[in-house]
């Protein structure tokens, strides 16, 4: 159901990206690197927060982690990720395939400017093995999300 709202979005919002399915599994970020040949930063992880009682999601590069002072500060207060359960229930989608495209509920999107290192980044597409490759200025407009800098430098490989 999840990859048929996605579908469906997308065939409305941006009708010329398509919904990649593979047969291996993309639900982490090293998972989705190597199902779709990118470096991990190129991956879109979607993170779904809460703020006192505001509810939101906040796309980011796969390689970042969020910046708790910057958080606090753009959202005007201490950020809480939410539980697994709570994710899937709000957004209609399993974890590991969160996106910011055919959400149950209306949700507020944040990109953070971590995705505009690349041209192109890719988000899941609300299932386990499905992303969109997309450029991350087209997803932020197509989903009308508001641009944010709430992450730490992207983490230095070993």
């Amino acid at each position: 159901m999840s990859l048929d709202s996605v579908r469906d979005h997308l065939a409305s919002a941006a009708p010329e990206l398509e919904v990649i399915v593979t047969d291996d599994s993309s639900a982490t970020v090293d998972l989705a690197a190597k199902a779709h040949g990118v470096v991990p930063g190129q991956i879109a992880k979607t993170l779904s927060f809460q703020v006192k009682d505001r509810i939101f999601l906040v796309v980011a590069r796969g390689d970042v982690r969020m910046d708790n002072k910057k958080a606090k500060a753009a959202f005007g207060g201490k950020v809480k990720m939410l539980g697994l359960e709570e994710v899937e229930n709000l957004t209609g989608h399993p974890v590991g395939g969160v996106c910011p495209f055919g959400l149950a509920r209306p949700l507020p999107v944040y990109c953070d400017i971590s995705l505009k290192d690349f041209d192109v980044v890719i988000p899941a597409a609300g299932a386990t093995n499905a992303a969109v490759k997309v450029a991350p200025d087209h997803m932020a407009e197509i989903t009308e999300a508001q641009w944010v800098d709430v992450c730490q430098p992207p983490r230095e490989m070993t």
